[in-house]
């Protein structure tokens, strides 16, 4: 019999696929419908930082008493966290696969007492989205890699649920980071998150919003990093996310050494209905090619496992189309 479990940053899932953050996860009626066609667990949406400040700035401008801003900036927090906590019971009430809550976060110390909460109300696990856009000339970048290690120093200091960092694919020596990020406690690592596309309207001359899915062009990123970390850094545990669309995308995420996968923009284009259908030709094409379990070729093609892991590390083009017109 065909056993897709996989063990993920400390969690046990009955498969590797899971439902990412995203709007889809905010409702959880909805989430038991994930689980319902099959997902092995579900990320909820994000709780931002920055949004929740943004909110309280506007209520700040409307207001005539400029010594209200923390009470209002209280406030404001305040209600956000309770609707997140109560996101996650409701949740965990109606769902039993795990529930990993959610933070994009971007100050050391700010979600420190938010985190315990989010244990105190349930939540199975907490993903950390740490990464912010810097664009500062004299801005080392040295100081995005000592974030990621106070976060997490402290997050883990509160909570005893495992928590993952997910991690942006501009942060440099990805390789090192996520060594760094688990030496210093962080349970899993997610390659990777995906920021908003801008673009620009030429007829109107305004930014507007870009694509906001993924495609499957971004999945070599995914898969290379994917590899490369895993071969590197032994017993990591990663989830690869980006540029999934289906089944075939899952196997090769396994293939390069994911532990589990996140899908977000194929359930928003396809429906909970994607889960099921991916999850039976992953099975199918394990029958087929005779294995039995994930560990049995789960990071078989990894950087440390293929005759030739410069393949992961090649970076140019020139080689390969210099002799085409």
């Amino acid at each position: 019999m065909i056993d897709i479990k996989t063990q993920y940053a400390g969690l046990t899932l009955r498969n590797p696929l899971i439902v990412g953050s995203s709007g889809l996860t905010n409702n959880a009626e909805r989430n038991k419908e994930f689980e319902k066609a099959g997902a092995g667990a579900i990320v909820l949406k994000s709780l931002f930082e920055e949004q929740i400040e943004m909110q309280s700035d506007i209520l700040m401008q409307d207001s005539d008493y400029p010594e209200a801003a923390d009470y209002i900036r209280g406030y404001v927090k305040a209600n956000q966290i309770n609707d997140y906590l109560e996101l996650i019971q409701k949740t965990k009430e109606l769902c039993t696969i795990p529930v990993i809550a959610s933070i994009n976060c971007y100050k050391s110390d700010a979600w420190i007492e938010f985190a315990r909460q989010i244990e105190l109300a349930g939540a199975d696990a907490l993903e950390l989205n740490v990464f912010f856009l810097e664009t500062d000339l004299t801005y080392n970048s040295e100081n995005m890699r000592d974030l990621y290690v106070s976060i997490i120093r402290k997050v883990k200091e509160t909570v005893s649920i495992p928590v993952m960092i997910k991690m942006s694919k501009m942060v440099g020596n990805i390789p090192a980071v996520a060594h760094t990020l688990t030496v210093n406690g962080a349970d899993g690592i997610v390659l990777f998150n995906r920021f908003y596309q801008p673009d620009i309207d030429i007829n109107n001359m305004q930014i507007v919003s870009g694509n906001v899915f993924s495609n499957h062009s971004d999945l070599s990123d995914t898969l290379r990093w994917t590899a490369i970390v895993s071969g590197k850094i032994p017993g990591i545990s990663i989830a690869s996310s980006t540029g999934v669309h289906d089944w075939e995308d899952v196997i090769k995420c396994l293939l390069a050494g994911a532990d589990a996968i996140q899908m977000c923009s194929a359930v928003y284009t396809h429906g909970a209905e994607i889960i099921s259908q991916v999850l039976t030709c992953i099975e199918e094409w394990m029958h087929q090619a005779h294995y039995q379990s994930l560990d049995q070729f789960k990071g078989k093609l990894n950087y440390a496992n293929i005759s030739n892991p410069a393949m992961y590390e090649r970076s140019q083009f020139m080689k390969y189309f210099s002799n085409r017109d």
